[in-house]
């Protein structure tokens, strides 16, 4: 099938504003939008720049704003799209070159919520054990890649990029709701403030943005919950 690809370029050391590149050819309906453009990064245009790695939905580094939506461009099928696809960089970061953002704020909020385990008590000579059911507590917010796609589709990140977003507030879950952590009250501490937990106003954008299909809306309200009932 023929396609018409827009793609939203700009480079801040040239550009005076954003433009549209278009391009024109043959795809095949299974092809990956991350194939669409390797093609025109290999064979039409050399100048085009963007992230991509392992092109398997594992690495998030291929975040775009595809057709109006967040998703992982090595996850869309062009017979998913038709034929006339557009593709601009995800939103509320700062844009380094084309479909490249400034990752730095996104990763300063990340680590701001202590994405690590803590437990102050002696290691035990092997594993420190686990329920089932206690796992599975916490066992969606494990799947976060950290492609952005959730925080820079949440239109409170879009007015105010202080905010700590979805991503951030997903790996706090990961561990706070760990029976094996002792950090929750770090963590919860720092959401507790203006730009952390009470600045989502349940918009599910995160949610439906998620190439892992990780319920980050209802994660977020359980950690709301959660800083509620240890504050009552």
């Amino acid at each position: 099938m023929q396609i018409n690809v827009k793609i939203k370029r700009y480079d801040p050391e040239a550009d005076a504003r954003p433009y549209w590149s278009d391009y024109t050819f043959e795809a095949r309906g299974t092809d990956r939008i991350l194939d669409v453009m390797n093609h025109i990064k290999w064979e039409v245009d050399g100048s085009l720049a963007f992230r991509r790695s392992c092109a398997h939905g594992i690495c998030g580094s291929d975040a775009m704003l595809i057709n109006g939506v967040n998703r992982l461009a090595c996850k869309v099928l062009v017979k998913d799209l038709g034929a006339k696809i557009t593709i601009e960089p995800i939103r509320g970061l700062a844009v380094l070159k084309d479909l490249i953002v400034d990752m730095e704020p996104f990763f300063d909020s990340y680590k701001a919520v202590l994405p690590f385990f803590i437990n102050q008590d002696p290691a035990p000579p092997a594993e420190r054990l686990q329920s089932v059911e206690d796992r599975a507590v916490f066992d969606e917010t494990t799947k976060c890649i950290l492609c952005a796609a959730c925080t820079t589709s949440c239109p409170v990140f879009w007015t105010n990029g202080r905010y700590l977003g979805p991503a951030a507030i997903v790996n706090a879950h990961r561990f706070i709701f760990d029976s094996r952590d002792q950090g929750a009250a770090q963590r919860l501490q720092v959401m507790n403030q203006a730009n952390g937990l009470w600045r989502c106003r349940t918009a599910y954008n995160c949610t439906e943005a998620c190439p892992r299909d990780i319920p980050i809306t209802r994660a977020i309200q359980e950690v709301k919950r959660e800083l509620l009932w240890r504050n009552a």
